[in-house]
């Protein structure tokens, strides 16, 4: 048996009803810190180091991201390259 449940609302509601904590105020710091720290990078090495700085685990997180990322991307190419071969198109 199989029963989709749709519900209409918003973002707000959502967390409120999820009993999630409303995390407004630290994200507006959190980016407010992060725009200050960024306003003096003049090139992309100053930004790439910042980024290393601040990423959760450092520059071993980041390499864990960026794989995480190229993998998603190529199981991706690869069921729309066998979808296509295959003369369908692939669900989306």
């Amino acid at each position: 048996m199989k029963v989709n449940v749709e519900v209409e609302c918003t973002p707000e509601e959502a967390r409120r009803f999820l009993g999630l904590p409303d995390v407004t105020k630290a994200n507006d710091v959190y980016v407010d810190a992060i725009a200050k720290a960024m306003q003096g990078m003049s090139s992309v090495d100053q930004l790439q180091g910042f980024a290393k700085q601040i990423a959760p685990m450092g520059e071993m997180g980041l390499k864990l991201f960026q794989q995480f990322v190229e993998q998603g991307a190529g199981a991706a190419m690869a069921g729309f390259k066998a979808g296509a071969a295959g003369g369908e198109r692939p669900k989306a």
